[in-house]
């Protein structure tokens, strides 16, 4: 990695130069190009992968309208080294995320943990739920977290008239694109929880790790890179996803479309 004689290093973004200070500097080497976190190769043989998440994926992608005809006739050890989940006679790191058993999901560090918590008008701590075992993989997750927090599912009535009509407290489509936003984007290479903090008035979601290099809140709808390219592309033909960066927009659309308040984006040091 390049630095100024005398030891500093920068970040071009657009047309303005930023310092890195401090754990920016190990994240500026984290994302550097070179070998993904995805493709590197571990320790767990393909023969070891959980069969009904082999089945769940397999079945998913050859269901799926955006998979060539071509792909879908590949065998299923194809399929899988096509996908990047396995190299070899074993998975890939990002096939552990996907395919692999609780104990080696839990054996990477870095699988993805979440934690929903509802607070009161004064900010106290009502309940909670959590997925925290390494049980399910990313993809398991979004339906299980939908399903198993009852608010999402609450609605309130508004007058029409002579009529009242319910309408949805969370718009479905937003909470699973933030979801996968969180669960596609966030940095595999350190540890940190996703935090889903439902307040009376809006829904917080907290993802660990910052932005992808030069994408900032500000640029957020018009810059567009995946930090993770194969974990996003299993999404994609799983059609739980975009891939090209629309899903912010999609947020946009339906709150607005709704008459709701645009989201806050915030991004802080950690």
């Amino acid at each position: 990695m390049a630095s100024t004689r005398d030891g500093r290093y920068f970040l071009r973004v657009g047309d303005t130069c930023q310092p890195e200070l401090g754990d920016d500097v190990l994240r500026l080497a984290n994302e550097r190009p070179g070998r993904p976190w995805e493709a590197m190769e571990s320790s767990v043989l393909r023969s070891a992968a959980d069969i009904g998440k082999v089945v769940r994926i397999v079945g998913g992608i050859r269901a799926s309208s955006r998979v060539k005809d071509s792909v879908k006739e590949k065998s299923d050890t194809e399929l899988l080294t096509h996908y990047g989940l396995t190299a070899g006679d074993n998975l890939t790191r990002l096939g552990v995320l996907l395919l692999g058993v609780t104990a080696d999901r839990r054996a990477l560090g870095t699988a993805p943990l979440v934690q929903a918590i509802k607070y009161d008008e004064q900010g106290q701590k009502i309940n909670k739920w959590l997925w925290d075992d390494c049980e399910m993989s990313p993809v398991e997750m979004i339906d299980a977290i939908w399903r198993e927090v009852p608010d999402f599912r609450e609605s309130y009535e508004v007058a029409e008239g002579l009529y009242r009509r319910s309408v949805p407290a969370f718009d479905e489509k937003v909470v699973r694109e933030l979801l996968v936003n969180a669960l596609v984007h966030r940095p595999y290479t350190q540890q940190g929880d996703i935090y889903l903090n439902l307040h009376p008035q809006q829904l917080e979601v907290v993802n660990p790790g910052r932005l992808p290099l030069g994408v900032t809140p500000r640029n957020m709808l018009h810059a567009s890179r995946r930090r993770n390219e194969g974990l996003a592309r299993v999404f994609h033909d799983l059609g739980l996803m975009e891939r090209e960066g629309s899903g912010l927009d999609l947020i946009y659309d339906r709150l607005l479309s709704q008459g709701r308040p645009a989201p806050d984006i915030e991004e802080g040091t950690d």
